[in-house]
């Protein structure tokens, strides 16, 4: 039914889709990693764990397991190794560095191996001043409650990081949660010999100052403070949270034990151990590096994504507002008394595209002759159809009913066809698989008793709702379409008037050449062409429409990914209205801005925020997912409900509303990547016409 040559579809970008969003959410992934979302990150509540072996719990804090029988070591006498877990900190880290320069002291830090990876800096700022580093895991995971392959990746990772940042890597590790040794647990022992087959020594604690705590400066002091001189390591933090308490602390502890004769120093260096940290190979240095940027670049991701949401949704409560208030005004306006306004009693052409219709015409005929409207004639325009559309129409015998043959010319062709051969001033565009009630012409004209009207849009309505696909349209069409009928209305840019029901001046549709025959949504592009004329187009509510909408999901996508790709071509077209005055000027500057937004944008930000969404189902507590989500349905529903009550429908397909959200969302985005990619590629689609079923004829004549 047009003369669009047809290309084949483009495939690629579906696979180049999938690929980008399988990107995203492993982005997203390790950002919930590294930024401490995922389970095993924090400390296992399964209980008290059965204690460790007796060698490991009553020895010192440095432990070798490389062997069969554990191997410890403790610090000698008056000396001091301060460690400290949880950084690098940008806040606390650098006062550390501080205070120990001031004291000429040195200590061990543990640092998580994706904070190495976000303050490289940091990380090679502790070398240079003389420190030694340690693994405190990648993401401070409890490596005791950890399955055995997250405990080789903690590690793994973490080397890597650290050798991207320093070119060293690192043998030290103290596991997250872990104290002196006598609190050791039988499954932290089995990570830490696990940890020691890949060349790691365990470092646990003599003093735990518990500061994380923040018990106050003296308490921390005095948990830091060996007894009788003797030797010790100490476990602090540098990060983590406020360590304003844990400063200083260590600034008086410092200054106390230097004056008592103790010596701060590193772990490996108080054990007389060599040293801990060896020099990377350029392989783990490379893996460290890709480490680092693959963790910056999840952190962009997840800051965009959240930026995207924020956007989203200011928009969408924006949208809501504006439709909410326009929708008052129209029902302010056009539920009033009409006052002295004259009624329009003017003769009425009604043009009837039709192109194998047999399922619905006779039906659309018959009602659109029994309207009760005085002065009617009703063209069908059979364009060339394969089935008997014409022969049904006509032996139907109704009176004011012509019946034009003509070639297959596409449905614009057969619209201007009718409009030559209309007879009155007052046109109707219907289409063929249409149903009227008695009052639809009545109610659709009186909008010409302004003379600056020149077309008025009709309120379509799903005939076809009994199953689950129907009423997902049905709420569509109330919800989306006429709300945003209602808002264009009151800001005066109607981007389209729907082909199922439309009425027009003849001067109008002549003065802009009739109904144009360029894109594939003739109707968006025709409403364009009438306001940049300098007429205004208008809603009636009352003039209702019964349509038989897509039965399928497979016809659903022919029907929007047409819709989509012609409105755009629309938008295209008429992409100079921004800069025009008057009622252009309306839709360039009101309409096509919100048609960009609302039906190109954010659909095709869509399938990122479903990612979004995965992503917050693994790492995200469910109990807010949940309250996030019964909040927008809520929301919807509300939204849904009043529009129903506007149009004055019942509220039982309310309840397919959550359901919306699994199936329908994701074509209707779909639909508008598909059409989005056709245009970019230079593709030019062709005309995809449903198949008819005749369920909208049955179901309204059984209303009637």
């Amino acid at each position: 039914m047009s003369k669009h040559v047809a290309r084949r579809d483009p495939r690629a970008h579906w696979l180049l889709l999938l690929l980008g969003l399988a990107v995203l959410l492993a982005a997203l992934t390790v950002n919930g990693l590294v930024t401490g979302l995922a389970g095993g990150s924090g400390r296992s509540d399964a209980g008290p764990a059965a204690p460790a072996d007796r060698a490991a719990t009553s020895g010192g804090p440095v432990l070798r397991l490389d062997d069969a029988k554990p191997v410890t070591r403790t610090m000698p006498a008056r000396t001091i190794a301060l460690t400290f877990d949880d950084g690098p900190d940008p806040r606390w880290t650098p006062q550390v560095l501080d205070l120990l320069r001031r004291h000429g002291a040195h200590a061990t830090f543990f640092v998580v191996g994706a904070r190495v990876n976000e303050h490289p800096e940091l990380t090679r700022r502790i070398l240079a001043e003389g420190h030694e580093l340690g693994s405190h895991t990648f993401t401070h995971a409890d490596l005791g409650s950890a399955p055995g392959w997250r405990q080789d990746l903690e590690l793994s990772l973490t080397r890597k990081a650290i050798a991207g940042a320093t070119g060293r890597e690192v043998t030290l590790l103290r596991p997250p949660f872990s104290s002196v040794p006598a609190a050791l647990t039988a499954p932290e022992y089995a990570a830490l010999r696990a940890a020691a087959r890949t060349g790691h020594v365990a470092v646990l604690a003599d003093r735990d100052t518990k500061d994380w705590q923040r018990p106050g400066v003296a308490a921390i002091v005095q948990a830091a403070t060996p007894e009788k001189g003797r030797g010790a390591v100490v476990l602090m933090h540098d990060g983590g949270g406020d360590r304003s308490q844990t400063i200083a602390a260590l600034d008086q502890l410092l200054t106390e034990l230097t004056e008592q004769g103790y010596r701060f120093t590193g772990v490996s260096e108080g054990i007389g151990a060599p040293p801990s940290m060896l020099a990377a190979g350029a392989t783990t240095r490379l893996s460290g590096t890709a480490l680092r940027w693959t963790q910056t670049g999840a952190g962009w991701a997840a800051a965009a994504m959240n930026v995207l949401l924020g956007i989203a949704l200011v928009l969408g409560i924006a949208r809501l507002a504006v439709q909410v208030a326009c929708a008052q005004l129209h029902v302010r306006r056009v539920r009033r008394p009409r006052g002295h306004r004259p009624v329009v009693n003017a003769p009425v052409s009604v043009i009837v595209p039709a192109y194998n219709e047999a399922a619905n015409i006779a039906a659309t005929v018959r009602s659109l002759v029994d309207s009760a409207y005085p002065a009617l004639e009703v063209i069908v325009v059979d364009d060339g159809s394969s089935d008997d559309t014409a022969g049904i129409v006509e032996r139907l015998g109704l009176r004011g009913v012509r019946v034009i043959r003509q070639a297959n010319a596409g449905k614009p062709a057969a619209l201007n066809t009718g409009i030559r051969a209309a007879r009155a001033q007052l046109l109707v565009l219907v289409d063929g698989d249409t149903v009227f009630q008695p009052d639809t012409i009545h109610r659709l004209v009186q909008g010409f008793a302004d003379p600056t009207v020149g077309a008025i849009s009709g309120n379509t309505k799903v005939a076809n709702r009994r199953r689950l696909l129907g009423r997902w349209q049905h709420l569509e069409y109330v919800i989306g379409f006429n709300l945003d009928r209602r808002m264009y209305d009151v800001l005066e840019c109607m981007p389209t008037i729907p082909g199922a029901i439309g009425a027009f001046r003849r001067e109008v549709l002549l003065a802009v050449g009739g109904v144009p025959a360029d894109t594939l949504a003739e109707d968006t592009d025709l409403t364009m062409k009438v306001l940049r004329a300098g007429w205004r187009v208008v809603y009636e509510e009352g003039a209702i429409a019964w349509t038989e909408a897509p039965s399928t999901l497979r016809q659903l996508w022919r029907q929007r990914y047409r819709w989509c790709y012609g409105t755009m071509q629309a938008m295209w077209k008429h992409r100079h209205a921004l800069r025009e005055p008057g009622s252009g000027g309306k839709l360039g500057r009101r309409g096509l801005p919100y048609l960009t937004v609302f039906q190109i944008v954010l659909p095709l930000a869509a399938p990122a925020v479903d990612v979004f969404a995965v992503y917050g189902l693994l790492f995200l507590p469910w109990s807010t997912l949940a309250l996030a989500w019964l909040g927008l349905l809520v929301l919807q529903g509300l939204t849904a409900a009043y529009a129903l009550w506007l149009d004055g429908e019942r509220y039982g397909p309310l309840w397919s509303l959550p359901f919306q959200q699994l199936v329908y969302r994701q074509v209707m985005y779909l639909v508008v990547v598909q059409s989005v990619v056709t245009a970019v590629i230079g593709n030019r689609l062709r005309w995809q016409r449903m198949i008819r079923t005749g369920d909208a004829a049955a179901l309204v004549g059984a209303q009637r």
